[in-house]
């Protein structure tokens, strides 16, 4: 991407526009597909039943996950490869999640066992804004999408764990280590994907109660309702869920309090069209400091929960640190089969995220704490076509969104909560994405399929920064704000081949490259004044692999080799320029496998592994990325009772400190887990069944550091000021569900 020089213009303090320098050939291009996109749907029109019993979900590449037919140990994988897929992908099941993930649960410990994966929450499981990690990419290097939808934070592409999606919303994840193929949407596929599904609708009537108590007075009530196949014709289903959990948190005074409600309603509106509807909100209070971990020497004068202090007196007092954050997420989704080989599968939504935190520093002053907003609204639509015919089967579609953002830092006095006059920031911007694609999947035999594909992703942000208190963007030489806009833009390819060797056995390769949209901290720079902008990082995939089903086991592996962008740098000169770059490349590389394998008895056992590096050119790790991690699940399911052992190890890996790389080493340490699900039929007339689940996370009650922030950029050597990330000790639940 070329970018032009700006300045601020004296007068209106109005900035030029940065466009993409894209040669005529290439605007025609991205019209042509854009208008494809648009007309397509008026292609013919056939007859095609629904089944509303069993809804099935998109993934992010567009593909439906549906139940089939499938061999008995692909039936009782807790995640496995796809006979169909054709880049490294882990599909989790819904009965993983219903059975051996906590009642709290969030995304992240729905996926937390897929091979490679791994996430922790200092306050115990479900009870704080938990990141995840694979393949050596952090949360905001890869995109999540929920039914295909994606979801993240308009200043970068992060999420929070807390806010939109609980395990009692998910009914499945896919988890695509790649960027995918042209068809794979989303503003950070960069690292690859995460993509969440809704529940599947039952054909039958049922109404759920739940009651759930455990460690650190955690409990959840919580009620759901599937209506089943209703209407004159029974062409409807509706399933709603409300839940509250509160905990008192591992961490000393990090409360959470969190209230959910979900819809699901599906409609045939005829014999080959479907219309779905999808709804929620949360509301979720905390009392989690902007530091969530204690220092060393709070932990070896308080303890390994310390984190909050009962005493106005002391700055850490749990009054001063609050969030209150609230969300919600809808779409109206249209699937048809338009006849000739056409499909139809579009998505309008919106979402919104209002993150109102409060927060103290070290002292007690008039301007110690922080009044922080994040709040955005998001609108947009997912246009997806294909064309099925004896050639091949050619998809194409749009991807279009829009988002208006605000927010602000402002210092405050945390004992009344009164605003200074200035603010640390405070920007609005608004953000314009279109990713248009293409790709032919050719039928060079029945078994051999080859796809081209290409995407070109543009991201636009137009911005308003105010004047503040000179610790983002100064004074802005007397003016009140500033204006700005730019975009980022470029071509994303991707190529891959698939082949069938036997009807239980395939083959793939892939390459792909992918991108990322650049944080909007690009512009916090003195007077905004940046004279030459960075593009979207890349990264390049290369991967192989293969996925073999049979009745006695699963076994999928894959090999990969990636190059990427490193994070961005800035250097500001003398007159007060800023240019950003993207600081080098850096090279991910390794092997992946899992596979589950019927025992015998009502016994399996899962498996997966990894080994790889991912390092710097100068042959330094990138943070957080482990060299390897293996995981290992013994499952037993007979009669009445299912039950599941997951324990997972963590190789060794590192932390930075500042731009020094390979500062703190973070010693192997394993997650395990266990959950024993009893299921009584009529245990009483009045209740069709009950079931009775104790979960146990952590079982071997290990508290091991896991992430150390440094307390001094000018030395990495242990420190009574280090914040440290520690692992919560054992905790149970027991919970009982009735269905009526």
């Amino acid at each position: 991407m070329k970018v032009s020089s700006f300045k601020p213009t004296p007068k209106s303090g109005v900035k030029p526009s940065i466009q993409p320098n894209l040669k005529p050939g290439h605007r025609n291009i991205l019209r042509a597909i854009a208008v494809m996109c648009i007309v397509t749907p008026a292609v013919g029109y056939a007859q095609q039943a629904t089944d509303l019993g069993a809804v099935s979900a998109t993934d992010g590449s567009g593909t439906t996950s549906q139940a089939t037919s499938k061999p008995a140990a692909a039936k009782s994988a807790p995640s496995q490869g796809s006979l169909t897929a054709r880049s490294a992908q882990s599909e989790v099941s819904d009965a993983f999640i219903r059975n051996n993930t906590s009642p709290i649960a969030d995304f992240s410990q729905v996926i937390q066992m897929t091979p490679g994966v791994y996430s922790f929450s200092p306050n115990g499981p479900g009870l704080g804004d938990t990141k995840t990690s694979f393949r050596g990419f952090q949360d905001g290097d890869y995109s999540i999408t929920f039914d295909g939808i994606p979801f993240q934070d308009t200043n970068s592409p992060t999420h929070h764990s807390w806010a939109f999606f609980p395990s009692q919303f998910i009914g499945g994840a896919i988890v695509d280590r790649s960027p995918g193929s042209a068809a794979t949407i989303g503003p950070a596929n960069f690292g690859g994907s995460i993509n969440l599904l809704s529940r599947n609708l039952e054909p039958q009537q049922r109404t759920s109660v739940t009651g759930s108590y455990g460690t650190w007075n955690t409990s959840l009530i919580g009620l759901e309702h599937e209506t089943g196949q209703i209407g004159s014709d029974g062409t409807s289903n509706l399933l709603i869920n409300v839940h509250e959990m509160k905990s008192d948190g591992y961490q000393s005074f990090n409360k959470q309090k969190r209230d959910d409600i979900s819809l699901k309603y599906q409609t045939a509106l005829t014999d080959n069209t479907t219309l779905t509807l999808f709804g929620s909100y949360i509301d979720l209070h905390t009392n989690t400091p902007n530091t969530k971990g204690p220092t060393r020497q709070q932990v070896a004068l308080f303890g390994d929960n310390y984190l909050l202090s009962a005493n106005p007196a002391q700055a850490n007092y749990y009054g001063y640190n609050f969030y209150h954050v609230t969300s919600d997420f809808e779409y109206i989704g249209l699937t048809s089969s338009l006849g000739n080989g056409w499909k139809l599968d579009d998505k309008l939504y919106t979402y919104a995220y209002h993150n109102q935190q409060n927060y103290n520093g070290t002292t007690i002053t008039p301007t110690s704490g922080t009044d922080k907003l994040n709040g955005y609204r998001t609108y947009g639509n997912l246009l997806r076509l294909s064309q099925e015919s004896g050639m091949g089967t050619f998809r194409t579609g749009l991807w279009s969104e829009y988002a208006d953002t605000n927010r602000y830092q402002i210092p405050s006095d945390p004992r009344t909560w009164v605003d200074a006059v200035l603010p640390n920031f405070h920007e609005k911007f608004k953000t314009t994405t279109l990713q248009p694609f293409a790709e032919y999947e050719f039928n060079v035999t029945n078994d051999l399929k080859i796809t081209p594909g290409i995407k070109f992703a543009s991201y636009q942000q137009d911005f308003t920064q105010f004047a503040d208190n000179g610790k983002t963007v100064g004074n802005l030489g007397g003016l009140p704000s500033i204006t700005h806009s730019v975009t980022y833009s470029a071509y994303l390819p991707s190529f891959d081949v698939h082949y069938k060797l036997q009807p239980n056995w395939s083959v793939y390769g892939q390459y792909a490259v992918g991108n990322e949209i650049p944080p909007t901290n690009v512009f916090d720079v003195k007077n905004a004044n940046v004279t030459a902008l960075p593009a979207a990082i890349k990264s390049k995939t290369f991967q192989i692999g293969s996925v073999w089903k049979s009745d006695k086991f699963t076994f999928d592996i894959d090999a990969y080799h990636i190059k990427f962008d490193n994070a961005y740098s800035s250097f500001t000169d003398n007159a007060g320029n800023t240019t950003f770059f993207a600081n080098g490349t850096s090279t991910t590389q390794g092997i992946e496998a899992e596979s589950n394998i019927i025992l015998g008895g009502g016994f399996s056992l899962y498996l997966n592994a990894t080994y790889g590096s991912s390092k710097f050119a100068n042959g330094q790790w990138v943070a957080s990325a482990p060299s390897d991690t293996e995981t290992v699940g013994l499952n037993y399911e007979y009669g009445a009772w299912n039950t599941g052992w997951f324990n997972k190890r963590i190789g060794k890996m590192y932390n930075d400190n500042g731009s020094t790389h390979q500062a703190v080493t973070i010693n192997p340490f394993t997650i395990s887990n266990l959950f024993i699900n009893y299921t009584m039929k009529s245990p009483v007339k009045w209740a069709k069944q009950a079931k009775l689940q104790l979960a146990i996370n952590n079982v071997f009650n290990k508290q091991n550091i896991v992430g150390v922030t440094p307390a001094s950029t000018s030395s990495s050597a242990p420190a009574p000021g280090d914040v440290l990330t520690i692992l919560p000790p054992r905790s149970t639940a027991l919970t009982l569900t009735l269905d009526f």
